[in-house]
């Protein structure tokens, strides 16, 4: 509910109608009216009031039928029904409370009642649906919890074997490298293996390198003594100390700087490490799985990442699967993240309309898993109730995993390629980054990632 409750008016009768609008505008209530049951059910499922006056008598269907059908409906069942009716007419109270009305008024009315017994109703509505909403929230958090275990929705081959790599890696010690395409699931495999392991009731530690500025690398990872640099009052422990026992997940490790990659490589090679501005050699038992979603083989050739940490990292390597190579497990995510999104927003989902569950096997998901899950929050948000449907929001089918307009026939390599898609997304957005009309959105990333790739990229907003 807005700050400004909505109450629909339903009553054949103009006068009725113009006396009830005033009463309730007085009381800083807004109003819609509807002068038949047929066209209140319309009016309702279009416009979501907060509470709904209907009178018992009028032609066409009564009331009471109008009632019956508003509870019938998903998009109108929760609206609070009051009945209106006449002091000389036989009200049937048990008729009305069967068909789902909370509340009556009889008429002619004292405006002190009507209002009362309205903003009870309204009160009322607010409080089952801030317990709704923390209810779906508290169990959308245990879910989340419990199913990291393994929350890889899907039965294609292709996931099948990402499933079959992870049970063999999992009970090792060694250093996993997970790369695939922005939004494929990088996390969710760090995690399943640190579950797998004997590590398991240890700490996981994540950090995200291309969110790192330049200067505070080191000090994220190692940590630093006080004094060490300007703004160092205390003495800070760093990733690596922090996970020692458990494992620690590097995610974006392509977008490091050369300085941290050789510091890097020591820690591996070592186990062992300095904070900045100390000169105490620290060793720590921990297990790194780290996740990129660029060619680390081309960073290397291009001079971008050190051959010898990627050897160091590659030791077993597991390649995710873009979206639109896992086809047949699109449906299946789609009712996931309707099922578990609607919990946590507190909404109504009552499945996927066959239509958009049609369309979106045919997307290509150039943002992979956090697109899907990104655009099924958004149809949730101004969804009306109902099956699920998305499809005016998935745009026109593009080249499979190639931005429009780009001619991959002349020879233009990935990163040419990448820098020409987020730029077009950018230029669409007027270069707005957050936000739910930003580009981080529309490309399935987190605004930090974006950044760190368009530094990496060099893109910048024209002047």
């Amino acid at each position: 509910m807005t700050d400004i409750a909505t109450v629909l008016i339903v009553d054949d009768e103009p006068r009725n109608v113009d006396l009830l609008e005033q009463e309730l505008a007085e009381a800083d209530l807004r109003t819609l009216s509807a002068g038949s049951g047929e066209a209140a059910l319309v009016v309702a499922a279009r416009e979501r009031p907060d509470l709904i006056l209907l009178d018992v008598m009028m032609r066409g269907i009564d009331g009471f039928e109008t009632c019956r059908r508003l509870k019938n409906d998903p998009a109108t069942r929760h609206i609070p029904v009051i009945f209106l009716t006449a002091l000389r007419e036989t009200f049937d109270k048990v008729q009305a409370f069967g068909c789902g009305a909370v509340d009556y008024v009889t008429k002619p009315f004292e405006s002190e009642e009507l209002l009362a017994r309205v903003g009870v109703h309204l009160a009322l509505r607010r409080e089952i649906e801030a317990h709704g909403r923390s209810k779906a929230t508290i169990r959308a958090l245990v879910e989340d919890g419990v199913a990291h275990g393994d929350a890889m929705i899907g039965r294609s081959a292709a996931l099948a074997r990402v499933r079959e790599q992870i049970g063999q890696v999992a009970p090792t010690d060694s250093t996993v490298l997970v790369q695939g395409e922005t939004g494929t699931g990088k996390e969710l495999v760090a995690r399943a293996i640190h579950a797998g392991s004997t590590r398991r009731d240890r700490a996981l530690i994540r950090i995200n390198c291309a969110a790192l500025p330049r200067e505070l690398v080191e000090s994220e990872l190692f940590g630093h003594e006080k004094g060490a640099f300007t703004g160092a009052l205390q003495q800070r422990r760093g990733r690596f100390e922090l996970a020692d026992g458990g494992t620690l997940f590097l995610d974006e490790v392509g977008e490091l700087p050369l300085d941290a990659q050789a510091k890097l490589l020591r820690v591996l090679q070592e186990r062992e490490f300095e904070r900045v501005g100390g000169s105490r050699s620290l060793r720590v038992d921990v297990r790194v799985v780290a996740a990129t979603n660029r060619d680390l083989r081309a960073e290397v050739e291009a001079g971008r990442f050190r051959a010898d940490l990627f050897f160091r990292l590659n030791v077993f390597p597991i390649v995710l699967p873009p979206l639109r190579e896992r086809r047949d497990d699109i449906a299946a995510l789609l009712e996931h993240f309707a099922r578990s999104t609607a919990r946590r927003l507190g909404r109504h989902c009552d499945g996927l309309a066959p239509a958009f569950a049609a369309r979106a096997r045919e997307h290509d998901w150039p943002g992979n898993i956090r697109e899907l899950e990104n655009l099924v929050e958004r149809a949730l948000i101004m969804s009306n109730g109902g099956a699920l449907d998305a499809s005016d929001l998935l745009p026109d089918r593009a080249m499979p995993g190639r931005p429009p307009g780009v001619d991959t026939a002349s020879g233009e390599n990935l990163e040419a390629l990448e820098s020409a898609h987020i730029r077009r997304v950018l230029d669409t957005t007027g270069w707005m980054i957050e936000g739910e009309r930003g580009a981080a959105v529309l490309l399935g990333l987190n605004p930090s990632t974006l950044r760190g790739r368009m530094r990496k990229l060099g893109l910048r907003k024209p002047r």
